[in-house]
């Protein structure tokens, strides 16, 4: 079987060439998992249609799938709402005010979501990026990603984890392609839980709420 290029893929202003964003579409679409740069860590993404892809994915956690807690990474609002339960004018506004890329929103998923990304407890992470990158290949697929933060492994400096060849060659074999960003925060997101009227911040990361 003939193996697969290695890609790392270097932007300019956040910015993918046509040709970059189809290699990284057909990708996904091959069920591949690839690491991008988002709003706060660099993380794998792979395509929230393919069960085979989210089991992978979940591997390389070093979890099963069903106790994985993946979120979707949406171009907007709009868009997270076809996968979440209705909300509140309340959290609405409150979602809308904060999504800077720097949130992760624990919401009760719709029947929409498909159901191998659903906890037990029906819940999903959805976030909400401002990354030019993330937005393109999101807007080219018509849908969501799947993501999940690059673990941090103690044997790598800080800076290690914003080096594009490290994170390659440290998953060589079962990671293709790998973007560079230069928006990359290298901070975890603010986890803040929606699941009731009022919210609970479960996670303090990039995002700052004003109180």
């Amino acid at each position: 079987m003939q193996t697969k290029k290695r890609m790392l893929i270097r932007t300019f202003d956040d910015n993918l060439s046509e040709r970059h964003l189809q290699t990284i579409v057909k990708a996904l679409e091959q069920e591949e998992i690839i690491i991008l740069p988002t709003d706060t860590l660099y993380a794998f993404v792979c395509d929230i249609n393919s069960r085979k892809a989210a089991q992978n994915l979940a591997q390389l956690k070093g979890k099963v799938l069903q106790k994985s807690n993946f979120s979707l990474l949406c171009e907007s609002l709009s868009q997270a709402t076809n996968y979440i339960k209705p909300l509140s004018k309340h959290q609405f506004s409150f979602i809308k005010h904060l999504s800077t890329g720097g949130f992760t929103f624990v919401l009760t998923a719709s029947n929409f979501t498909p159901k191998i990304f659903i906890s037990k407890k029906k819940t999903i992470g959805i976030r909400i990026t401002e990354s030019n990158i993330c937005k393109s290949i999101i807007r080219e697929m018509n849908r969501p990603l799947l993501v999940t933060s690059v673990p941090h492994s103690e044997d790598m400096e800080q800076e290690d984890f914003m080096n594009i060849e490290l994170l390659h060659d440290n998953y060589e074999g079962r990671i293709n392609i790998v973007v560079e960003g230069e928006s990359c925060k290298n901070i975890p997101s603010t986890v803040v839980n929606m699941l009731q009227e009022e919210y609970v911040i479960e996670r303090q990361g990039l995002g700052i709420i004003d109180e």
